[in-house]
C-alpha cells in the first residue's frame, strides 16, 4: 500500500475503505474484510448512522488500533464550536476509540442554511484546531469545500486542513477545486470515485480495462490515485473489497490519464455545497 503524507507530518495511505450505506451486520462484516485485506484507512461519518458498527468491525478484525487510520466526520447540522465539540465526543463514543486520525467538517455552511456561514465554518474548525491540540485527534479536515469556502477559513484559521474530501470521479473530477486543494498544500480524497456505477459502460473505461485485463472499476481508481488523490471504494461483498485493492500492480500512460480526463459530465451526484439540501442539475 501506498501512503500519502500530510502537511501536518501524519500519513495516509493512498487507498481506504469507504462505508456510506453500509449498515448493521452488513458494515461490521466489510470493515473486518476490509482490515483483514490489508486496507487500514476506514472512513465513516456521524450521518452514516453506522460508527458503532464500523467501531465493531474494527474490533472483530484482530487488527491493532495504532495500525489503523480512522476517519469521521462532522455533520453540517452541527457548524459551530459548541455543537462541533458535543458531536465529535458522541461519534468518539460511538466508535468505541479514544482518538480519531483524521475528523473532517462534512460540509460548509452555506447562505441558504446560515445567517453568517464564514462565522459558523470558523466556530466549527476552532473546535477541530482544540481537538487537535488537545491530542484525540491526529490530523484535521474538511469535506466538499470548494475554493470560496477554504479562502474564508484561511482568514481566521491557525491550522490549515490537512485533507479535503470532495466528489472526484471521470466525468465529474473538480479539477479547479482539486488543483486549489493541492496548491495549498491540501491532500485531497475522493468520494464516490466509481460515480455510483455510472462510468462502468464507458466504451473508453471498458476498453482501456480490456487492455490491462482489469475492471472498470480498478481502472477508475487507479485513475484516482495517480492524480495524487486519495480514495476510498465503498464495497460489501468480500471479492470486491479484494478486487479494489488490486491497483497497483499496473500504471496508466499520461495519454490514457487525459482521455479519462476529457470525459464529459457523468454521474454528477447532485450535491453542490452552496445549495444543500436541494440537489441540483449541472
Amino acid at each position: 500500500m501506498q501512503y500519502i503524507s500530510l502537511n501536518d507530518s501524519h500519513q495516509l495511505p493512498i487507498m481506504g475503505f469507504g462505508t456510506y450505506m453500509l449498515k448493521g451486520h452488513q458494515a461490521i462484516d466489510a470493515v473486518a474484510h476490509a482490515l483483514d485485506n490489508g486496507y487500514r484507512l476506514i472512513d465513516t461519518a456521524s450521518k452514516y448512522l453506522n460508527e458503532k458498527e464500523v467501531g465493531e468491525g474494527i474490533k472483530q478484525s484482530g487488527i491493532p488500533r495504532a495500525e489503523i487510520k480512522l476517519t469521521t466526520k462532522l455533520w453540517r447540522d452541527s457548524l459551530g464550536y459548541d455543537a462541533a465539540l458535543r458531536e465529535f465526543d458522541k461519534s468518539l463514543a460511538n466508535l468505541g476509540v479514544d482518538y480519531l486520525d483524521l475528523y473532517l467538517i462534512h460540509w460548509p455552511a452555506n447562505s441558504k442554511n446560515y445567517d453568517n456561514w464564514q462565522k459558523a465554518n470558523a466556530g466549527a474548525w476552532k473546535a477541530l484546531e482544540y481537538l487537535k491540540e488537545q491530542g484525540v485527534v491526529k490530523s484535521i479536515g474538511v469535506s466538499n469545500f470548494w475554493e470560496e469556502h477554504l479562502k474564508a477559513l484561511f482568514v481566521t484559521a491557525h491550522i490549515p486542513p490537512s485533507v479535503n474530501q470532495i466528489e472526484f470521479h471521470p466525468g465529474y473530477w473538480q479539477e479547479k477545486e482539486m488543483r486549489y486543494s493541492q496548491n495549498q498544500g491540501i491532500t485531497v480524497q475522493s468520494w464516490s470515485p466509481l460515480a455510483r456505477g455510472k462510468v462502468l459502460d464507458h466504451p473508453l473505461l471498458i476498453q482501456i480495462a480490456q487492455k490491462y485485463q482489469k475492471t472498470v472499476s480498478q481502472i477508475c481508481l487507479r485513475w484516482v490515485v495517480q492524480h495524487e488523490v486519495i480514495v476510498i471504494p465503498k464495497a460489501q461483498s468480500l471479492s470486491r473489497i479484494q478486487e479494489n485493492s488490486a491497483i497497483f500492480d499496473f500504471k496508466l500512460t499520461e495519454q490514457e490519464m487525459e482521455h479519462i480526463n476529457q470525459i464529459p459530465l457523468m454521474g454528477y451526484s447532485g450535491e453542490h455545497p452552496n445549495h444543500w439540501p436541494d440537489r441540483i442539475t449541472l
